[in-house]
């Protein structure tokens, strides 16, 4: 097998080179300096519901993007640094779906790469390229959302040693000159050294060492609310909460846009566009049943669910990855905002607004991740765990969805609707510019710019550098015990905060941190909202002012990852969170009181802390 993969490696080799079964032309191009043209503001939701309204049947939107998780935001950006005049409703939160609930992994997949190998699979193959190209792009765009993770793949016998390592070097090779770090082997002693709890012993084998390799690790929903933050800085129209209840057609049958309603106020209001684009994941095939009520289904979902940890139980360094569980899986443990997320599960499941996991499937996590630790792990080790739904296009033929290709899928219906399904994390990006290009390719849209989303930081990280949280660190120390420091230096107040707090916020603003802190300064918001973790009282204040944070939900979910930590810690948090939400958004104490009950039924709904 070990030779299979060198084989494989050696062929490989000119898929780094930019070979042409694999690419098109436009990747031939060397990559630019980077761009930027999110120089405007975040206009208010206020702002962007008003301008919702700005279409009609003579001066539609060039573009309305209906689904407001990774692939629609991410179009979003798109089209509207193309120049084209763009719209973007989701019916609920940013990436309230499938995009908040991912592994936190920006991968190329390595189990695809297996898969293509042993199976002569070009699709595969074709994804595994295309993914870890797009890789590296989204590590530089969203710098301080994003970065490289060590993962370990453990070996118990000897024969894996070569087996392992031969399919890491071949992952590398595919990556080219994205690559991120080289794979390499570590001893035994090395590997303990890394994960201190992994087992030295599985099944009566002795660890015989490693292989370490690199992926990427990210913040999935504050990505997503990020790209729409600069989707609107670019100039989009961009609103969650604006639900589509029905789709416009003109009198040949064409879909000319879309009659959305305002959740929060239920006002209704029609917006015309030249092309509508649905990308709306699990519930495509629900839009597309707005036009054509006979519509053949074009997505299945499958069901992924993930516990979350205590740090002690594995490494803050590295991640481990089992290749294959007992029926065939992959399962992951990887180090996530000073906790430990594992998963996940792959299994058809319907589609439903709020899934969450089963016992079943926190049982086989743990006891899957049990067996290559040496600390037992029980459900009272579990301070969240929750499940998302991936749309995977539809292939009838495939025996479970674990066989089908985690491929993206762009199709017109005959009703002129453009739907965009399928794909990951990964490569939002790419499905993006396929997805624009093919609007352009209908004839129905103004001559436009190419596309400027390779090399474009995001909101955050425009000058974000991997030291900002040591220069803030080092400025915040010196400032320490000095009579007469300025008040209105907010880097004074990281003493007092902590030094993770800043942590914290560099990670999760980027280059807006300093915004964050000055809030806290000025509206004496310094405090930690729940004790054990280091979100500000401030950060409250300045999603709802910065990032459309409307709900409680959105915040302790998407602004925050607090749900997915530590539902516990989750709760208490509730009522300050509504009461900070009600002061700034102007709610009245019954709106106050439904928000906090709210808050408690998202966790009790979508969340379990067993």
């Amino acid at each position: 097998m070990a030779a299979r993969w060198a084989m494989a490696a050696s062929s490989l080799a000119v898929v780094g080179t930019g070979a042409s079964w694999l690419t098109n032309s436009n990747e031939a191009v060397a990559l630019t300096e980077p761009v930027n043209v999110l120089s405007g503001p975040v206009p208010s939701r206020a702002q962007q519901l008003a301008k919702l309204k700005e279409s009609s049947v003579d001066k539609p939107y060039d573009v309305l993007i209906i689904g407001g998780g990774g692939t629609g935001t991410g179009t979003a950006l798109d089209a509207t640094t193309r120049g084209l005049r763009t719209a973007l409703v989701e019916r609920g939160d940013f990436a309230c779906g499938t995009s908040s609930k991912s592994t936190k992994l920006v991968h190329g997949g390595v189990r695809y790469l297996e898969k293509a190998v042993m199976g002569f699979d070009m699709g595969q193959l074709k994804l595994v390229y295309e993914a870890l190209h797009e890789r590296k792009r989204l590590l530089d765009n969203a710098s301080h959302l994003a970065s490289p993770l060590a993962i370990l793949t453990p070996c118990y016998q000897w024969w894996e040693v070569p087996y392992f390592w031969a399919g890491m070097k071949a992952y590398d090779l595919v990556a080219g000159f994205t690559n991120l770090i080289p794979s390499k082997f570590v001893t035994a002693a090395e590997t303990v050294s890394y994960m201190p709890t992994l087992a030295e012993t599985l099944r009566g084998k002795t660890l015989k060492g490693a292989i370490m390799y690199y992926d990427g690790q990210f913040d999935d929903a504050r990505l997503a609310v990020a790209l729409a933050c600069s989707a609107s800085a670019a100039g989009a129209a961009v609103a969650n909460y604006t639900e589509c209840i029905s789709l416009t057609k003109d009198a040949k049958g064409q879909v000319i846009g879309a009659r959305v309603r305002d959740v929060m106020t239920k006002e209704e209001v029609d917006i015309f566009a030249k092309v509508v684009i649905n990308a709306t994941g699990p519930y495509t095939d629900k839009i597309r049943k707005l036009a054509d009520e006979k519509s053949t289904t074009s997505v299945e979902a499958s069901s992924g669910a993930h516990v979350t940890l205590p740090a002690y139980m594995g490494s803050s360094f590295a991640g481990l990855i089992i290749p294959k569980t007992a029926d065939g899986r992959v399962v992951f443990m990887l180090p996530w905002q000073n906790h430990m997320i594992a998963g996940t599960t792959d299994h058809s499941c319907p589609v439903i607004d709020h899934p969450s996991s089963t016992k079943d499937d926190v049982d086989y996590i743990l006891k899957t991740v049990s067996e290559y630790l040496g600390v037992p792990v029980s459900t009272s080790d579990v301070t969240s765990a929750w499940s998302g739904l991936r749309p995977l296009p539809s292939k009838p033929a495939a025996k479970d969805t674990a066989s089908i290709v985690r491929d993206h899928v762009i199709f017109m219906d005959d009703d002129g609707l453009l739907n965009v399904t399928g794909g990951k994390w990964t490569t939002y990006r790419r499905m993006a510019e396929e997805t624009v290009d093919t609007a352009i390719a209908t004839g129905r849209l103004p001559k436009s710019k190419a596309c400027m989303t390779a090399n474009l930081p995001l909101l955050g990280a425009t000058n974000y550098k991997r030291t900002q949280f040591n220069e803030m660190a080092q400025v915040a120390q010196k400032s320490l015990g000095k009579e007469g420091a300025n008040p209105a230096n907010v880097v004074a107040l990281v003493p007092k905060l902590g030094m993770n707090v800043l942590k914290h916020l560099c990670d999760a603003y980027g280059d807006h941190a300093n915004g964050v802190l000055s809030m806290a300064h000025e509206l004496s918001q310094g405090n930690l909202l729940v004790s054990g973790h280091p979100y500000l009282e401030a950060e409250v204040t300045y999603c709802c002012r910065h990032e459309y944070c409307c709900t409680t939900e959105d915040f302790l979910a998407r602004r925050s990852r607090l749900a997915f930590l530590d539902v516990r810690a989750c709760r208490a948090a509730v009522p300050r969170v509504a009461a900070l939400m009600k002061q700034e958004l102007g709610w009245t104490k019954a709106q106050e009181d439904a928000q906090v009950l709210a808050g408690y039924h998202f966790l009790d709904t979508t969340f379990t802390a067993l």
